[in-house]
């Protein structure tokens, strides 16, 4: 199955030797599970020529905002509503998530309550879901079509459906420990002193990323009809 990796950002420069880009990630999550995969640098401006190019999309996570006025953003949610009205199924993390919901019509905000870095528990149908987090930004308003299917103490729209067309979340399940940690050292400059330290007191816990995994894998060949 060919899965179209749009990637939305970058991993800082002095990661990426040891960890990779965005696009990386998000291979090593999915590996051995039949998926091909192609990647578009979407920040720079490259989206696939038509939205039936593979046969489903996965949006990475991002330093910027949705809500940010660069050229790029307008034409990636174009694509990404026509992706969505033609039924191709879409996985969104993080920035995906939000710049999903936005393109759908929700609101995507900077939000009040501060940030939200390291191991973090959500409740879901699966009763409790421990994945690593790195936001400030979230959803706000819940576009038309979206159920929430996973929330935090810190963010209630933290895990979308959107029928059988898309799959959306706020927290980074591609990330491992020590990419979280590498991540915290790197960016601790514009972290608050007290968030910094208790991610790092976090990222210890036990994760179920490989459970989201597995849901990924699911949805995508769920809603694949062949080539």
């Amino acid at each position: 199955m060919k899965i179209g990796i749009l990637q939305a950002g970058e991993t800082p420069d002095e990661m990426r030797g040891k960890h990779g880009d965005y696009n990386d990630v998000f291979k090593r999550m999915l590996v051995d599970r039949g998926f091909e995969f192609s990647t578009y640098r979407v920040f720079d401006g490259a989206l696939p020529s038509g939205v039936n190019d593979r046969d489903g999309w996965l949006i990475t996570g991002s330093k910027f905002g949705v809500y940010e006025p660069h050229d790029w953003i307008p034409p990636f949610e174009d694509f990404l509503r026509r992706s969505y009205a033609a039924s191709v199924p879409i996985i969104g993390v993080c920035f995906g998530h939000q710049i999903l919901a936005q393109a759908l019509g929700g609101t995507v905000e900077k939000f009040s309550g501060g940030w939200s870095v390291g191991a973090v528990d959500y409740k879901t149908s699966e009763e409790k879901t421990t994945v690593m987090a790195w936001h400030q930004d979230q959803i706000t308003r819940l576009p038309e079509g979206a159920t929430v299917i996973g929330q935090s103490d810190f963010c209630q729209y933290a895990m979308l459906a959107y029928g059988d067309r898309a799959l959306s979340i706020q927290p980074h399940p591609e990330f491992t420990t020590e990419f979280m940690r590498d991540l915290i050292n790197a960016k601790r400059d514009i972290l608050p002193p007290e968030v910094a330290k208790s991610a790092i007191a976090s990222i210890g816990a036990r994760l179920t990323s490989p459970t989201i995994a597995d849901q990924f894998e699911a949805f995508f060949k769920g809603n694949h009809h062949g080539t």
